[in-house]
Parts: structure tokens; sequence; C-alpha cells
């Protein structure tokens, strides 16, 4: 038997890094290296991009997303490379930042 995929998901530039499904909301939310995360539909569609805040991006201008978590609420949680974390709704609203020194795993 041959597998094919169920969608195929475009839009980053660099590769992915980080990748959470939200099966309650049909929502897949990725991360790149150098660039901003991404939330489609699991049949593939574009729906939104999360921009993080331009203000916290550190020297290299640009948020490196480490972890992503999403609710069946329609919250989702960034962790960046620089100890920052960001909350976002699904409609892609920014909704919290905190900063932290701790490594986070």
């Amino acid at each position: 038997d041959f597998v094919t995929p169920r969608a195929i998901l475009t839009g980053h530039d660099y590769e992915i890094t980080c990748a959470t499904i939200c099966a309650e909301l049909g929502l897949v939310i990725s991360g790149s290296k150098e660039g901003p995360c991404l939330i489609h539909s699991m049949n593939g569609d574009l729906l939104r991009t999360l921009e993080g805040p331009e203000t916290l991006a550190g020297p290299e201008g640009c948020l490196r997303p480490k972890l992503i978590q999403a609710s069946r609420e329609g919250h989702c949680v960034i962790y960046y490379e620089n100890g920052l974390f960001c909350v976002f709704t699904v409609n892609g609203r920014l909704q919290a930042t905190m900063e932290t020194d701790d490594k986070i795993k």
C-alpha cells in the first residue's frame, strides 16, 4: 500500500522547528527556524500568521519558536529561543507575553 498525506501544509521559508495539532479545533500550528508561526486547517489551508512582538525580537530581529502548545479553548502558547513566552488566540491576536531566564524543555 502507498501512504498519501492528508494535506500538504505550505507557507514556511525555513525548516520547521516545532509543531502541534489541535484536533478539537481542526488546526495545525507550526513554527520555523527563521520565521513566524503559522496556523493551518487540517485540510491544508493557511489561516493565520502569528507574529511575536517586534520590540522583544532581539538583535537579530527575528523570534525563533522552540515549543508550541494549543488548547481546545482556542489559545496558543509559544516559547521562543530567547526566553519569551507569548499567548495568542487562534484568531492571531497576541494576548500576553512573559520573559524568563530559565531553560525550558
